[in-house]
């Protein structure tokens, strides 16, 4: 349109002052009309409806339509208003187009000087009313609506815009500062370009695609998609012209690629059936108006309706008034005084034409209809409509994203896994040779989505991980991203890293990571294993009680008074006194009530019967609790574990850990904030010879063969380890995740998969494929489970402490008692003697501390005071008989 060679023409149809050969009174008016293209559907359109209007007898019977034509060139502004301002000084009463928005500025300027009705089928971007504008194009405002209202049905979270002028980009305004989130691309595109802006896109993995070109280039546009092969169903084009029904899309219909666009005529309507009957039977130029598939284009049929909207507004006019012709000009400014009513008659018209129901407000066109239409197998056919008060009404939801389309076969990539995915042994081809968890789960997704599928195994055998150093995807992302592979079913796992280039379905498993390791043995027979029910602290804190408490019995058996005996009883008065409880008897005291083996030693003062009496307590508490727990220990089986958590793997250095290479595993502890995980993955990343496996075979041979922890996914290791009594699952889970079903981004299967897997999680039928494949195969181990309570272990001081506590508080009652017996003993001896209490108990106290004779002291010539009573009553006659009898 702006090439030189491109030009616009003027078409003015009036009624000249010349006698028709018909009985109707003559009118004198003029009428000018621009359009875009010379011999154009448009003009013969504007041609057809005037010779329509002419030959109706009820809409303008007194009135003849004639034409005449002049062209402009599109940039050629000064010719433009000067034609239009000679035609206006012939003498007119509206003015149409033309379709160039720079060229209908001007022109709109002109009739709003001079009172003329300006009426235009062209998009207005201007958001302010215009004076004596009749405009039948939707305008801007509600066509952003529109579009953003079908991006929010379809769901678009990111798409690609690609505009060819500053008009189709100020067409997207409405959709760019929309609340609503959504990644866009923003290219601009013409035809020498268009291969470049679709590399650009589909390397950047924008699938969904907003495309507002030129509709003379869309042909070009057409095959430089199919050029780069993006022509599938994983694509979804929008397009914003009106004319979608004419493209040429025969190449794209099997493919099921995805192609929606909004069409202002409705061709299902019967009046519009009618009329375009009626068009194409006209000769000789009906049939160029209408092609082959009884379509017509946007522009024609605005204009065709635009004509009838100027006839309706005249024919109200001519029914309530009489028009008068003035002769304006643009040199003196004069406007015309009939102009305003005719405008607002025009404005008032309603009627149904081409383009739906038309209705104005101010000019601008209200309460039309857009129907959305779609690329289908056999053609593009009406699937919902779109209103300005309803909004987007979708008549066949299932048109969108139908995963029941037949003849559809999708690339299903996966990796050998136990027991995900297996391949069979024997000589099958074809999606039998595989079987396994993730394959089972596919048959029936498929069943419930509508598609065929076709598995093939990854080539490098990885799951997927940038590289750190070009941030090259490998494994089953690579694949989605090259989009070699529709889907992916296997154990992935869904992160961030993958989320960000690709899609997942709901998880279909929850996991998180586990520790594998080697089953610890079990304990060997030692000869000193009879200690092992009480911890060595306990044994040492018993052997320490035990010093003390003979001590104890020792000391204060020599403070109190009364266990100092008479070694002969016949003597009244002896030399000396005994004390039982020495240094060695009262260690052997001790020991033997430990063993429960008692001694002959009792002790007879208050002080020594509590520190014995509490001795014994203290030992009938640790007997007992050493006899129960050594009977755990020898029916109880205990397993050595050097390992128990992560903590324990960073604690130590003896056991290797590491993960499977290029996997979810791997980027967790590379990508983990927390200090142990961060210690964990600098161990794993630098220690030679790599910790890192290719395969889960690989990782489980090297936990077999010692000394190696293979860190993986929870429920493969319980695969596993229920399969193998020589494997063990440490600890718990390390994090949370899950296994989802990978589609490249924007695919239209990954929706319709999700559903399918809640409605599976509900029914149960994924918990029913978990037990058959990890639990119902029959090769299950069979080994002894123990549980953590039947688990001996030793006594420690949380346990038995108390026992202490009631032992030393028993020894310290003692020590006051025997200080409180001694006090009183020294008080009547002093009294006996005649005495200072003072002088009696330093000689008490200094033979007490005394370490030699331990066992005999000198005895004091006084009576003791239980022989007060007694030695009264005894004569000297008979004291000597009695010594007599004992010396005997």
């Amino acid at each position: 349109m702006n090439s030189i060679f491109s030009i616009q023409h003027l078409v003015a149809s009036s009624l000249y002052d010349a006698l028709r050969q018909s009985f109707f009174p003559l009118a004198k008016t003029r009428i000018i009309f621009t359009d875009d293209q010379k011999d154009s559907n448009t003009e013969h359109a504007f041609k057809y409806a005037i010779h329509r209007i002419n030959r109706d007898k009820i809409l303008l019977p007194n009135i003849t339509l004639l034409y005449e034509v002049q062209y402009i060139t599109s940039d050629d502004t000064f010719h433009t208003t000067k034609k239009a301002c000679k035609l206006i000084q012939s003498g007119l009463v509206a003015l149409f187009g033309p379709s160039n928005p720079l060229l209908a500025s001007h022109i709109q300027s002109v009739c709003n000087a001079l009172d003329i009705p300006h009426i235009e089928a062209r998009l207005d971007m201007k958001v302010n009313d215009r004076e004596f504008s009749i405009n039948l194009y939707p305008s801007y405002e509600l066509l952003g609506q529109a579009y953003q209202d079908v991006i929010q049905y379809l769901n678009w979270r990111k798409l690609a815009l690609i505009y060819e002028d500053d008009f189709g980009f100020i067409k997207m305004q409405h959709l760019l500062r929309s609340s609503y989130n959504i990644d866009v691309l923003i290219r601009h595109a013409t035809p020498s370009t268009y291969r470049t802006v679709l590399k650009t896109i589909r390397g950047k993995g924008y699938n969904n695609i907003f495309v507002d070109t030129h509709k003379e280039n869309m042909d070009l546009f057409l095959r430089t998609i199919l050029q780069l092969q993006m022509n599938d169903y994983s694509y979804h084009y929008f397009f914003t012209s009106f004319d979608a029904d004419t493209f040429d899309l025969e190449d794209f219909k099997y493919n099921f690629v995805n192609m929606t666009a909004f069409r202002i005529v409705d061709f299902e309507h019967p009046l519009v059936r009618q009329i375009l009957g009626d068009m194409e039977k006209f000769q000789p130029k009906g049939h160029q108006i209408v092609n082959k598939m009884s379509v017509i284009e946007t522009e024609p049929a605005l204009i065709y309706d635009a004509v009838h909207v100027f006839a309706r507004g005249l024919h109200n006019l001519e029914q309530g008034s009489t028009l008068r012709i003035a002769n304006v000009t643009c040199e003196d400014e004069i406007q015309w005084n009939d102009g305003i009513s005719l405008y607002n008659y025009i404005n008032a018209v309603e009627f149904h034409g081409l383009t739906g129901k038309i209705q104005f407000k101010e000019g601008k066109r209200t309460n039309f209809k857009l129907d959305v239409i779609k690329l289908k197998q056999n053609a593009i056919d009406k699937v919902g409509e779109w209103t300005p008060t309803g909004g987007i009404n979708v008549t066949e939801p299932g048109a969108f994203y139908d995963g029941s389309v037949p003849n559809v076969t999708l690339i299903v990539t996966t990796i050998e896994e136990i027991p995900y995915v297996m391949v069979k042994k024997d000589n099958i081809t074809g999606n039998e040779r595989f079987d396994g968890f993730c394959i089972d789960l596919l048959k029936v997704i498929s069943s419930i989505v509508g598609f065929k599928y076709r598995i093939e195994l990854v080539p490098d055998g990885k799951y997927g991980a940038p590289d750190k150093e070009t941030g090259e995807w490998s494994g089953i992302v690579r694949q989605l991203l090259d989009k070699r592979a529709d889907l992916s079913v296997a154990a992935l796992t869904i992160n961030y890293a993958r989320e960000s280039v690709i899609d997942f379905s709901k998880p279909f498993l929850n996991l998180g990571i586990g520790i594998l390791f080697k089953a610890p043995t079990g304990q060997p027979m030692q000869l000193f294993s009879f200690m092992n029910p009480l911890a060595i602290e306990i044994w040492l804190y018993v052997l320490c009680a035990y010093m003390l408490v003979s001590l104890t019995m020792f000391i204060v058996a020599r403070f109190s008074p009364y266990e100092w005996n008479n070694p002969h009883p016949c003597l009244s008065e002896p030399d000396y006194f005994e004390n039982n409880f020495s240094i060695s008897n009262s260690f052997w005291f001790t020991i033997g009530t430990l063993m429960q083996q008692g001694s002959d030693l009792n002790p007879k003062a208050t002080s020594t019967r509590i520190v014995g009496g509490i001795w014994w307590f203290f030992t009938l508490i640790i007997i007992s609790s050493y006899t129960a727990n050594l009977a755990a220990f020898l029916t109880v089986e205990r397993m050595i574990s050097p390992i128990e958590n992560a903590d324990d793997l960073v604690e130590q250095n003896e056991i290797a850990y590491g993960t499977l290479e290029q996997g979810s595993t791997m980027t967790f502890f590379r990508e983990s904030k927390m200090d142990t995980y961060q210690k964990m993955w600098r161990y794993m990343e630098s220690r030679k010879p790599s910790v890192f496996v290719s395969s889960y075979e690989d990782g489980i041979k090297k936990v077999l063969d010692g000394n190696y922890a293979f860190l993986m996914e929870s429920t493969t290791i319980d695969y596993f380890v229920q399969r193998n009594c020589n494997l063990t699952k440490i600890g718990g889970t390390l994090d949370s995740k899950g296994f989802g079903i990978a589609t490249p981004i924007g695919s239209p299967w990954r929706d319709k998969i999700s559903l399918a897997i809640l409605d599976l999680q509900e029914k149960g039928t994924v918990q029913m494929l978990y037990n058959k494949w990890w639990k119902n195969t029959g090769e299950t181990c069979h080994r002894e489970e123990k549980s953590k309570e039947s688990k001996a272990s030793a006594l420690g001081l949380n346990n038995i402490g108390g026992v202490f506590v009631v032992l030393l508080s028993g020894l310290a009652l003692a020590i006051v008692i025997a200080i409180l017996e001694f006090c009183w003993n020294s008080k009547k001896n002093a009294q006996t003697d005649r005495q200072s209490l003072c002088s009696e108990m330093a000689e008490e106290l200094r033979f007490a501390l005394q370490c030699r004779g331990s066992k005999q002291r000198p005895a004091l010539r006084r009576q003791l005071p239980h022989e007060n009573g007694i030695m009264q009553m005894i004569n000297k006659s008979s004291s000597a008989m009695h010594f007599e009898s004992c010396d005997s």
